[in-house]
């Protein structure tokens, strides 16, 4: 008896010594001298509901291994080299979800002049108002800078604020030099005769397109998606081109962003820009790409719908379309409704003040079609959409689509979202659709608008983002670069401030809490992805990817948040300093 009685007590002490046994081989396996922890200083998860900070956290091979107590953290990784944060505070790495770099390459590599300055990474773009102002530096630009018969391209003009432009006025001012004039909103352009024969364009090339006034040499909407492919071999010429993505490149670190994401590749050539793309990102800077492709401008590049899809169902798995920082996301795709906000051609309920109307991107019967086919087979869709009846209609389609072929975790995302209101809202909550928002039109376009086209009421509700947040509508932010500067902590501090550029407050009962701003430039931006349980926040198993600022967000005044330096980042667990 005394001896059966004794092995419950013998067994007790094996297991015991098992489980010790087991630790202690899980410390050895994790004393890796390639982990690394952080600490001192305030780190920021943005997981869970409301602020929440963890004492320390070890990255191992790229992944978060831990997040917890310095003192158990040490415990599991004794070895783990030591990253002092020195006070500073980190957060996880900033994500743009709606970036071109077609545009960032163009716009970057070529002369700008626009309303407000721009900061670049190695010098500042003084911004000029006013009719006269402008044409006197555009001329001054071309005579000093334009090279004999190259297409010299200027980008952001915008009427508002530098007058009418006109083909008969740039051959004034250019005479025999090619220039186009690309629009703040860079879905349009004007050209010069002298461009007009330096592309061999005529105007037969565009017969019928009602976005096209040849007299005028003005390209818009649907005519500047004609005129782009045929701009391709300029626009896309190497040197130039790659010294715009080298200079984006240097903008992601300088603002602190890990990722970035191109909804609606390609602009004009698929093979051309993702070689392009592939060279520069094959320096490997720190920051990875993910491509969503552009069911709008495949449609035209393979002659259909039904051939777009089924390009685009090869390109995720087709190992010679992605690299270790360059994707393809599957079964997502984007799609063009309305005009842009920036030319003022969004579509609109109740019109313009002064009479003049808004422009569809795409055809509403081929726009209806896209949905359709995407939607059926399973697609996330992300649509372009600026104005309220823009907007309206796409509500419309996606309660359409899923009247008839419901889909619970779809995740139809609106992008732009320029003017809306409270019943769309609660439409799209009841859809159960998602939101991408530009919140930077209010500060850029509010003050103009109220006076021009939108009158006060519409135009000081632009990008109302609380009354999203209020229906519990996942919402991120993105710059759609250039249409505002790459810099996620912009983006909060004016959905946090609501103040336009002209100091102005408006619609401040739809000002937003720092965590839900902080959210739609983290974990909700990776959400509009898909790649929420990848990136977005700082959690055990996801990519260690963290922008290291100078001060906490959630600490400071938030008219200030704008203006927090970025110390560095950390991408896939290495750091890279900001020298800027």
């Amino acid at each position: 008896m005394k001896l059966n009685s004794s092995i419950p007590f013998i067994v007790f002490l094996i297991i015991l010594s098992s489980c010790n046994s087991e630790k202690k081989s899980e410390n050895i396996a994790n004393n890796d001298s390639e982990s690394t922890i952080y600490f001192n200083g305030d780190i920021i998860t943005m997981e869970g509901s409301e602020t929440s900070y963890t004492e320390v956290v070890i990255e191992q091979n790229g992944r978060i291994v831990f997040t917890g107590t310095k003192e158990e953290g040490l415990n599991l990784y004794p070895n783990a080299k030591s990253y002092d944060l020195q006070g500073k505070t980190m957060i996880p790495g900033l994500i743009e979800p709606h970036l071109h770099p077609s545009i960032a390459a163009i716009m970057l590599s070529n002369e700008i002049i626009a309303p407000y300055d721009w900061k670049l990474p190695d010098e500042t773009k003084i911004g000029v108002q006013g009719q006269d102002e402008y044409r006197n530096r555009i001329s001054e630009s071309i005579k000093s800078k334009a090279k004999p018969d190259e297409l010299y391209f200027i980008w952001g003009y915008h009427q508002l604020w530098h007058g009418e432009l006109s083909r008969d006025l740039l051959n004034e001012i250019a005479g025999d030099q090619p220039v186009g004039i690309i629009h703040r909103s860079f879905h349009e352009i004007f050209l010069n005769d002298a461009g007009i024969e330096k592309l061999g364009i005529k105007e037969s090339d565009f017969e019928g397109n009602p976005q096209v006034n040849w007299q005028k040499g003005h390209f818009y909407e649907g005519g500047w998606l004609a005129l782009v492919p045929k701009m391709a071999p300029i626009l896309l010429e190497p040197s130039g081109y790659l010294e715009g993505l080298k200079s984006m490149s240097k903008l992601m670190l300088l603002n602190g962003i890990t990722t970035i994401a191109e909804p609606g590749f390609p602009s004009s050539d698929f093979d051309g820009e993702l070689a392009l793309l592939k060279q520069e990102m094959a320096n490997n800077p720190p920051y990875d790409i993910y491509l969503i492709p552009s069911g709008t401008q495949l449609y035209i590049l393979k002659g259909g719908n039904d051939r777009a899809l089924a390009f685009i169902e090869t390109l995720s798995s087709d190992s010679s379309n992605n690299t270790n920082n360059i994707h393809f996301l599957p079964k997502q795709v984007k799609i063009f409704s309305d005009g842009a906000i920036y030319s003022q051609l969004m579509q609109m309920k109740d019109g313009y003040t002064d009479g003049h109307h808004g422009e569809w991107m795409t055809p509403l019967d081929l726009f209806e079609e896209q949905v359709k086919l995407y939607w059926n087979n399973g697609y996330k869709i992300h649509a372009h959409a600026n104005g309220d009846l823009g907007q309206q209609m796409v509500i419309d389609l996606v309660a359409k689509v899923y009247n008839q072929n419901p889909r619970e975790d779809h995740r139809f995302t609106l992008h732009h979202m320029g003017y809306f209101d409270e019943p769309m809202v609660q439409q799209m909550a009841d859809l159960k659709m998602e939101a991408s928002v530009n919140p930077y039109y209010l500060w850029a376009l509010a003050d103009k608008y109220s006076e021009f086209g939108l009158g006060p009421e519409r135009a000081e509700n632009l990008v109302s983002i609380k009354l999203l947040t209020d229906h519990n509508i996942p919402v991120s932010f993105h710059s759609d670069f250039s249409m505002a500067p790459a810099e996620p902590l912009t983006l909060a501090w004016t959905a946090i401030n609501r103040v336009t550029s002209q100091g102005s407050k408006f619609s401040q009962d739809q000002r937003i809490s720092v965590f839900d701003a902080m959210k739609a430039v983290t974990i909700d931006a990776a959400r509009t992805l898909n790649l929420e349980n990848e990136i977005g926040s700082i959690k055990k198993g996801k990519v260690a990817n963290f922008t290291i600022l100078d001060q906490n967000p959630f600490n400071v005044d938030p008219m200030i948040i704008k203006d927090i330096k970025v110390k560095g980042i950390v991408f896939k667990g290495s750091y890279v300093e900001n020298k800027n």
